[in-house]
């Protein structure tokens, strides 16, 4: 038991890893934000498809799920889009602290879904977010557009894991995120036929930048997505949330290596990303502590 904890923590550790290479990735292709979301959406609905005939599952959900499916799968869709535009007009130090506000966001929009008073922790961590924010916004005013594209991109993923959380319940996550990458795929093609941009050069893609769209859609999209699912029926969510925290910091050290000096910002830059990161990290430790007393509270109960 010990030994199969031990190797799904480790798996935890590769998959948080592939998640922040997936930024890397989006640096590196160098088509723009909206045809590379096509384009990962697309691939990745192909190979979870695949992943389904090879299980031989079905796909088959009802009507009413599926206006629910599409709904988040045009803000996945989005949330991507901003993710990768805020990559593109600063760098990826950048757009990853700045997505760590995600928890603040959730804090947020969670009690509108699941009917529950917002909490004063909540707020006050928010603060110290907005305080991290301001300091790198203040002093690193040439990436204030990737820092708006990066806070949006932030709450539609909030927005979309609050749903997801919802979904969660009465669908198979395999299912959920199958339909999802396809109706984003559905979404963007629609507005790209809209607005004529399907050209010759849309589909015109260098040869490195496929091998990186396959990379992101199958390795970083697909698998990950899967793995993950599974690693979650052996660790508890604690240390999957802990550790899915390390995301910004892995590919932090990555863009450093890979991308050098165009990575290196200011000593204000890393004290506020430090608060916006340490914020985090602690709001995971009081969720997961408020989880545990809400659990012994009804063991008790239940014991008399």
């Amino acid at each position: 038991m010990q030994e199969s904890r031990l190797k799904n923590y480790l798996l935890l550790h590769l998959i948080v890893f592939i998640w922040g290479f997936t930024a890397i990735l989006g640096a590196l292709i160098s088509i723009d934000s909206i045809p590379l979301v096509w384009y990962r959406m697309l691939l990745a609905v192909l190979f979870i498809f695949i992943y389904f005939l090879f299980k031989k599952k079905s796909i088959k959900i009802d009507k009413r799920t599926v206006l629910k499916f599409f709904f988040t799968g045009v803000v996945i869709a989005s949330h991507w889009i901003f993710f990768f535009k805020a990559i593109k007009v600063s760098n990826v130090s950048v757009a990853l602290v700045t997505m760590s506000t995600g928890a603040f966001f959730t804090s947020l929009i969670e009690p509108i879904f699941f009917k529950r008073k917002l909490k004063a922790i909540e707020i006050i961590l928010g603060l110290l977010v907005i305080a991290g924010l301001y300091i790198i916004f203040n002093f690193e005013s040439q990436y204030k557009l990737g820092i708006i594209y990066a806070l949006i991109a932030s709450f539609l993923g909030s927005l979309f894991a609050v749903l997801n959380g919802l979904f969660i319940k009465k669908h198979e996550a395999d299912t959920i995120s199958f339909y999802q990458l396809f109706f984003g795929a559905v979404f963007i093609t629609i507005y790209l036929l809209f607005t004529n941009g399907f050209s010759v050069s849309f589909f015109q893609i260098p040869n490195l930048d496929w091998l990186y769209l396959i990379l992101l859609s199958s390795i970083c999209t697909a698998y990950a997505f899967i793995a993950s699912v599974k690693v979650m029926k052996y660790l508890s969510p604690y240390t999957v949330m802990l550790t899915i925290n390390l995301e910004p910091i892995y590919a932090i050290i990555l863009a450093l290596i890979i991308f050098g000096d165009k990575e290196q910002m200011s000593t204000t830059f890393y004290l506020g990303a430090f608060i916006v990161l340490f914020v985090v990290l602690l709001n995971g430790i009081i969720k997961n502590r408020t989880v545990l007393k809400g659990r012994f509270k009804q063991e008790l109960n239940r014991k008399k």
